[in-house]
């Protein structure tokens, strides 16, 4: 039976066992996915092989990374299928050919929320517009940096707090075609939106640990939502959803069950999420990660003879219509 979720316009089916992976494969928690021209899924994962592709049908094709990353995180995709990746541990962005091969490395190590790039950055976007990187650092700083195509810091913005223009855990981040900046401030629950220059525009509030964004070319902006703390994980309603809004703030639909778990419908640690030129949804999730031992231990005891011995770290949503 399919399972069917969002409404109107934005309804999507649950591709059930999309990722196809070579025997003794194991995934591990992926955090964040990105989808290039010719409509590969490029997964960005804590298992031993760091960036692994696969075709559209969930076919694996191939991966590439292993030995290169200290804590990997956050991945976007350039016009021309450049792959850039931050590093949380090595405190880098790396850009790579979608084969693998490294082309450049950015930024170095900085003191804990000195302002300075970087300190455990989480994600960065490239502008449609210019070609700047834009990146949320993130964990060691509250700040997005714009940098050029080839590496120079620009300017940066941005401070820990709560106010406009604060942040706590800048965690994702995309731009637009009016080179609008999206952020998802994490520890916040909210999305700030700012001018390419970190002029304050906008502030949504009310959305449970934004982690990961996408925009589809239509401007519907995706937003991936992280878990409660293991200590509440059992609060219903909270977190392991995603919601969808308009470039205006407006929600238009959020579906996920009540309840974490990795059934169709369900969803666990939502971390990223990407969509493809068919509309389709790709969620991110890193349950080893965010749920507890207890949690992790629990899933797998009622797995059935065959099943995955993992958690599922990545589903696919087919849009319909």
């Amino acid at each position: 039976m399919t399972t069917t979720l969002g409404s109107g316009s934005l309804t999507y089916e649950v591709v059930e066992g999309w990722a196809k992976l070579p025997d003794g494969f194991l995934l591990g928690d992926c955090a964040g996915a990105v989808v290039d021209s010719k409509g590969r899924i490029y997964a960005y994962t804590r298992g031993e092989h760091p960036v692994v592709v696969f075709d559209r049908d969930g076919n694996f094709l191939t991966s590439w990374g292993e030995g290169v990353f200290g804590g990997t995180h956050g991945i976007a995709i350039g016009p021309d299928d450049s792959i850039y990746c931050t590093d949380t541990q090595h405190h880098v962005i790396r850009k790579f050919t979608p084969e693998g091969e490294l082309l450049q490395t950015i930024g170095s190590p900085s003191g804990r929320f000195s302002g300075q790039p970087f300190n455990r950055p989480a994600h960065l976007a490239i502008s449609p517009v210019s070609g700047d990187l834009f990146v949320a650092d993130g964990y060691g700083n509250a700040r997005i940096h714009r940098f050029s195509p080839e590496g120079e810091l620009l300017y940066s913005w941005g401070e820990a707090g709560t106010g406009p223009g604060q942040f706590v855990v800048p965690h994702n981040i995309i731009v637009d075609e009016d080179e609008n900046v999206f952020v998802a401030d994490r520890e916040n629950h909210r999305v700030q939106v700012f001018t390419a220059k970190g002029e304050f525009l906008a502030l949504w509030p009310g959305i449970w640990r934004a982690a990961g964004l996408d925009m589809d070319d239509r401007g519907n902006v995706y937003v991936a939502e992280m878990p409660p703390p293991v200590y509440i994980l059992d609060a219903p309603n909270v977190g392991h959803a995603i919601s969808i809004y308009d470039k205006q703030g407006n929600l238009q639909t959020r579906f996920g069950d009540p309840n974490p778990g990795d059934e169709p419908g369900m969803f666990t640690a939502p971390h990223g999420i990407a969509v493809d030129s068919h509309g389709d949804l790709y969620v991110c999730e890193m349950p080893k990660s965010n749920m507890g031992s207890e949690w992790i231990e629990a899933a797998l005891s009622d797995r059935k003879p065959g099943q995955s011995k993992e958690v599922r770290t990545i589903v696919k949503l087919a849009r319909k219509g």
